[in-house]
């Protein structure tokens, strides 16, 4: 250990436990309490700290902590300079950005932005929306909600600005999406001076370099086969032309194994061409990570 300390935010709520599972990937090893805020993590260079995602963009600004992962809308939603080391895409659902939109009740006569003059919108994004609305032109209340954003219309609220991932939510109560405000994925954000730290940013950089790679295997899969050496070209053309397999030698000097990584919905569809090319032996197996 070298003394230094990194301080991270890890956000508590709907990305905890997807996030708890990004960095096992990743060969780190967070462990939550219940009754703490302070979750241990098997490397004694880093100090977790259990935050909302809302908070942790304003906590890493202030110099509190000195790196988290948060959404880029919450960046934007407390106006905060950070600097933005990178992008990683996971969620409690997908692989996928999330969006905040603008709903309102499906027999609603609003139909377009204009139509919120002089009405009451309901968000947790109060400032996300403020400017939305002054881009168009718009002038309207918009008061913050403390959840259950879904239900308040039509009787306290004309209208809603919510995150979706798949829009069920908003289907099940009735509301039909006007318009997409932003779409947001977590990010690896750092406090500005203590990104100047050698040390520090040296220390997250290699961080999200194996988060990323646990990433980069996430819906991957490596395969092995035998092949005949007179069978490789034939084996070769079935695969797509941008991998790079890796070939060894069999104690049979006339074949070869073959490790291929491939995206998983490929597999089912080139196994059979790959028996038709004389591969055999073929063993799918799952991927950890994928150092870059």
């Amino acid at each position: 250990m070298s003394g230094n300390v990194l301080k991270l935010g890890i956000p508590k709520g709907s990305l905890e436990e997807a996030t708890v599972n990004l960095f096992a990937k990743a060969g780190y090893q967070i462990k939550i309490s219940s009754r703490s805020y302070f979750p241990s993590i098997d490397d004694d260079e880093i100090e977790c700290m259990l935050i909302r995602a809302q908070e942790i963009a304003r906590y890493v600004a202030d110099g509190v902590l000195d790196a988290g992962l948060t959404g880029k809308d919450w960046v934007q939603e407390n106006r905060v300079d950070v600097e933005d080391v990178a992008d990683l895409v996971y969620s409690k659902v997908s692989a996928r950005p999330v969006r905040w939109v603008l709903a309102v009740p499906n027999d609603s006569p609003i139909k377009t932005v204009k139509d919120l003059q002089g009405k009451r919108i309901a968000t947790e994004v109060v400032n996300m929306t403020t400017d939305y609305l002054k881009k168009h032109g718009v002038t309207a209340s918009v008061e913050f909600s403390w959840g259950a954003t879904e239900v308040k219309p039509p009787k306290l609220a004309d209208a809603i600005v919510e995150v979706t991932e798949t829009g069920n939510s908003l289907r099940a109560n009735n509301l039909r999406i006007l318009d997409t405000l932003m779409e947001s994925n977590t990010k690896f954000i750092m406090n500005k001076d203590a990104a100047k730290d050698e040390w520090k940013k040296n220390k997250v950089d290699r961080l999200v370099l194996m988060l990323k790679g646990a990433m980069a295997a996430n819906k991957k899969v490596g395969m092995l086969m035998n092949v005949p050496k007179k069978c490789l070209d034939a084996v070769m053309k079935v695969l797509p032309p941008q991998v790079k397999p890796t070939l060894a030698n069999l104690t049979d000097e006339n074949w070869v194994a073959l490790t291929v990584i491939l995206e998983e919905k490929l597999v089912r569809e080139i196994v059979p061409d790959l028996k038709s090319a004389g591969a055999e032996d073929i063993v799918e197996f799952p991927l950890n990570k994928i150092i870059h």
